[in-house]
């Protein structure tokens, strides 16, 4: 059996064009019916066509461990560790906090993540992994800077359902 919940992600944003707009990510995130249920350590970023990461939105892990100890286990969200998160000093302001329970949540990602991103097509990544569970990576394409109010809609299986990028100019 399995629970659905949301998690939403919002973000003041402005493109390098000074036109302002707001990016919301809505997360449905399962509450899974196993014997060991842990909270999900998720990390979400924005790469570009080429493939490389332009903003990190968010990185969820378990910050309350004695001496950052929550750390070691950043490295199970294996593509954005690849990508982007070996090269970050944990905590990262704005960007990083703690898992959630299951429920329905808002984070605030970082004033101004993408206020210097040029107009074009990139992918909004979210990953999550789970101790004793599954990893999922689930991407989204984006259109940026939005011309209209737009929701792009993402998939996952287990660890991730729907994922959503709302993005209003």
């Amino acid at each position: 059996m399995k629970l659905r919940y949301s998690i939403a992600l919002s973000l003041p944003l402005a493109s390098a064009s000074a036109m302002a707009a707001d990016l919301a990510l809505k997360l449905d995130v399962p509450q899974l019916n196993v014997a060991e249920y842990h909270r999900p350590y998720i990390a979400a970023w924005v790469e570009n066509a080429d493939q490389q990461v332009v903003a990190n939105l968010a990185v969820l892990y378990d910050t309350k461990k004695k001496d950052n100890a929550g750390t070691k286990w950043l490295k199970d969200m294996r593509t954005w560790w690849r990508k982007t998160g070996r090269e970050l000093t944990m905590p990262l302001d704005g960007v990083s906090g703690a898992t959630k329970a299951p429920g329905e949540f808002t984070l605030n990602a970082p004033k101004g993540a993408l206020d210097k991103l040029p107009a074009g097509q990139y992918t909004v990544m979210v990953e999550a992994a789970r101790e004793a569970g599954g990893r999922e990576v689930v991407k989204v394409p984006l259109q940026w800077p939005p011309k209209s109010a737009q929701n792009v809609n993402g998939q996952g299986k287990e660890e991730l359902g729907a994922v959503v990028v709302q993005v209003k100019p």
